[in-house]
């Protein structure tokens, strides 16, 4: 593979590495804080439903217990909210003070919070609640350190020929946190409900709800902690980044040592090429990088953020949508265990069938067809498939279609993340300079939060019965799941504009992308 001309050597011999051994390290110890991530993220969908009939059970209503709106919007979203501010704060600490020191803290984070959610305890609902969110909060503050980290560590350890592939292998990981939270929950609730029988709500309000039922979700969250604690300590052992050595803290000499070990190479340390460049160095809010990089940074900010209005308020809410369409039955006719058995069997399917293969097809093909057209594909098949659920909804709630509308559904699914869902993880990573790699990652996906607040907060309103008989109780009557489906269409095709503002990165050095070669002649 040919050098990039006026680069340093350290960063050509990993540009030109041959995939090897520390590739696949390096994928696991960042993947398996990705699948912390979606378990912690994800699981709660599972073990809503349940928290609504163990504290808010009234027994003379007709219907099991539910969040309040309020409360449950908070339980949801409130994850997301501690996530975007750990997606800029760590976002910014990487380029400020390195990426490994930053990475453990992140981790530690995440185990602490993920054990502490399950240890929510209080004298009433309101404190169980608050603890809950407290813990959840933090946990996603941690969750958001580890998308900026993650994506530059592998995007900067890469060689120019798979890099998309590894930094999306590292995203990929996501789903199968997915399918774990959702494996892990059948388990947990058929051995309940084998253990402790309990009759549907409907026969015995009181008894529907066995009081074991609470160990579940507490159990279900914690479990989270244990794949991030098993690659603690492979993170604290992995070298800092050459290109964050080198070409932020300016240190050619220690970049070259560190990446002569993991290449099993010897590599000149060019000391005096860095000690002779010119100090161009342009900083976020300047002129300069306004001028460079303002178009690439409002492409990646605008499609995450109208990816994940899509994706958040798909994922978060599939339980209502399954339910809606006769795929989950009536709450009363089930008691508490057994509904968490239904819909973690609902999400289950969903993850197996198109979820894990999205990010995968990606992972193969992101190299191979590059980071523009599959995002452009991805963005436009939703598109196509949220309307084509949307018109004839009506159509899809009969009984006898109901398979076909969650296969319908699940290609959504398998598009977004054989689409914009891996690829605006992806882009930010390789298209900004170093020094600012890692926030401006962190500004892309702390937009993307804002649209997964945008799709969590706001479609468990918009989704709502256009009758205010049949809304769920506490909730206003909203615009119906129709009318929300082709609201996200709509999106989606924003989505699908906003790609033409990022530019193409395959088969390209960092650096040549970043035009930092240009910067650095003396």
């Amino acid at each position: 593979m040919a050098a990039t001309s006026g680069n340093l050597k350290v960063l050509n011999a990993l540009d030109g590495a041959k995939t090897q051994w520390y590739h696949f390290t390096a994928i696991v110890i960042a993947g398996m804080g990705f699948f912390t991530d979606a378990y912690d993220l994800f699981c709660i969908s599972l073990v809503t439903k349940m928290l609504g009939r163990i504290y808010y059970t009234k027994l003379d209503s007709p219907k099991p217990g539910s969040l309040p709106p309020n409360v449950s919007a908070m339980v949801n979203g409130v994850a997301l909210v501690g996530t975007l501010a750990g997606q800029l704060f760590f976002g910014w600490l990487g380029d400020k003070l390195g990426r490994k020191k930053v990475y453990g803290i992140t981790l530690m984070l995440m185990c602490l919070c993920s054990i502490a959610s399950g240890l929510s305890f209080g004298s009433s609902p309101k404190t169980v609640m608050t603890t809950l969110c407290f813990f959840r909060f933090w946990l996603g503050f941690g969750i958001g350190g580890d998308y900026p980290l993650s994506a530059t560590i592998m995007s900067e350890y890469s060689n120019k020929k798979t890099r998309g592939g590894f930094i999306a292998a590292v995203f990929a990981m996501q789903g199968f946190g997915i399918l774990a939270g959702g494996v892990f929950a059948i388990i947990m609730s058929s051995v309940f409900n084998t253990q402790y029988e309990a009759p549907p709500y409907e026969v015995d309000p009181v008894k529907s709800t066995v009081p074991e039922a609470d160990y579940v979700w507490r159990i279900i969250l914690m479990v989270g902690a244990v794949p991030a604690l098993m690659t603690f300590y492979s993170r604290s052992k992995m070298p800092e980044t050459a290109r964050y050595t080198a070409l932020v803290a300016k240190n050619a000499t220690k970049a070259a040592s560190d990446m002569s070990k993991i290449l099993n190479m010897e590599i000149e340390s060019e000391q005096q090429k860095i000690d002779g460049k010119s100090n161009n160095s342009y900083g976020l809010f300047s002129r300069e990088f306004l001028k460079r990089h303002g178009l690439h940074l409002l492409g990646t900010t605008s499609t995450w953020f109208l990816l994940d209005i899509a994706f958040y308020s798909q994922n978060l809410f599939q339980k209502d949508i399954f339910s809606a369409i006769g795929w989950i039955p009536p709450a009363k006719t089930m008691n508490a265990i057994e509904e968490v058995y239904r819909i973690a069997r609902a999400q289950t399917l969903i993850a197996l069938c198109s979820t894990v293969p999205g990010y995968w097809f990606t992972v193969f093909l992101i190299d191979r067809m590059g980071r523009f057209k599959i995002q452009l594909l991805g963005f436009s098949m939703m598109t196509i498939f949220m309307f084509a659920l949307a018109f004839p909804y009506n159509h899809w709630t009969r009984p006898e279609n109901n398979i076909s509308f969650v296969v319908m559904y699940s290609f959504t699914f398998f598009f977004a993340n054989f689409g914009p869902n891996t690829t605006t993880f992806v882009v930010p990573a390789e298209i900004f300079p170093a020094r600012v790699r890692s926030t401006c990652h962190g500004i892309s996906a702390a937009s993307g939060k804002l649209g997964a607040m945008v799709g969590a907060f706001g479609f468990l309103y918009l989704a709502q019965n256009q009758d205010p008989a049949k809304t769920d109780v506490g909730y206003p009557a909203g615009i119906g799941v129709k009318n929300s489906l082709i609201v996200l269409g709509v999106i989606n095709f924003l989505g699908t504009l906003c790609t033409f503002l990022v530019p193409e990165s395959k088969g390209k050095s960092l650096e040549e992308m970043t035009g930092e070669n240009n910067d650095s002649q003396p």
